[in-house]
């Protein structure tokens, strides 16, 4: 699938190549890798779902995921890495849908961070999760190359397999009436207030690259989308898509299915 392919993984060697490769993804140093081998064993010995994406017998993507609440329909996916640009990650993704359905699971969960143009477009748009809750520095403090200097605030987003997908849209055309709580101007976030039944919150460009290059400007995103998202998720409101890959629409008046 997408030039890869993926497996359960079994193995102590295969587990420390994971925990290497996930070391090299997040920049951290090889024994600060974000989970490690020993875990991955106990993980996948328990039953839990441990998995690797190889192409031409290299290891270029893995995913980690274990069982949740409700108790028999739920699989939360707790980190998935993938060397970009060659569709390693969907594979993945499609592999952890059907060991989940295999054994009658409903539902797989996983964070994100809600700044990251891509991964929203990914989670949201290509698979058809569901942004559900928003996790205020979730993880506490990171000092990877990718998180360094942020708070780790995360999206928990839903996906719900025996429903179909996408669930979100990608919007080409604004409901009319749709109105900005956070506009992008000049790549720093402006708030503003609205009444409108349609919000939209806009995203950095690259909030990655803001980080290194001006920590206020990226500190400021945070707490706008924070301030934003964050407050119309916890009143109710849904991410019904994503308009130019660079903003949230969302309904203040959609109830959930």
């Amino acid at each position: 699938m997408n030039g890869a392919t993926v497996r359960e993984l079994h193995l102590m060697e295969d587990f420390e190549a994971v925990s290497l490769l996930y070391a090299d993804i997040w920049g951290s140093e090889p024994g600060d890798s974000p989970i490690s081998g020993e875990i991955m064993r106990a993980l996948s010995h328990a039953g839990n779902y441990v998995a690797g994406a190889y192409e031409g017998g290299q290891l270029v993507g893995a995913s980690v995921a274990f069982l949740g609440e409700p108790i028999g329909t739920s699989l939360h996916s707790h980190i998935t890495g993938a060397v970009m640009g060659r569709g390693v990650g969907l594979a993945l993704k499609m592999h952890q849908r059907q060991w989940a359905l295999a054994r009658r699971l409903t539902r797989i969960t996983w964070t994100y961070d809600p700044l990251i143009r891509r991964n929203a477009y990914f989670n949201l748009v290509k698979l058809g999760a569901r942004p559900e809750e928003y996790l205020t520095s979730f993880y506490g403090a990171m000092d990877d190359a990718i998180n360094g200097g942020d708070e780790s605030d995360r999206v928990l987003a839903a996906w719900y397999l025996t429903e179909p997908t996408p669930s979100l849209l990608e919007v080409t055309e604004l409901p009319t009436g749709a109105a900005h709580r956070v506009l992008n101007r000049e790549d720093r976030p402006e708030i503003a207030k609205t009444d409108a039944e349609t919000v939209l919150v806009d995203l950095p460009d690259d909030i990655e690259a803001l980080r290194r290059t001006d920590p206020g400007a990226a500190r400021a995103w945070r707490l706008a989308v924070r301030e934003t998202l964050g407050d119309l998720l916890t009143e109710g409101a849904r991410v019904v898509g994503l308009h130019e890959r660079r903003r949230y629409v969302i309904q203040r008046t959609a109830s959930h299915p």
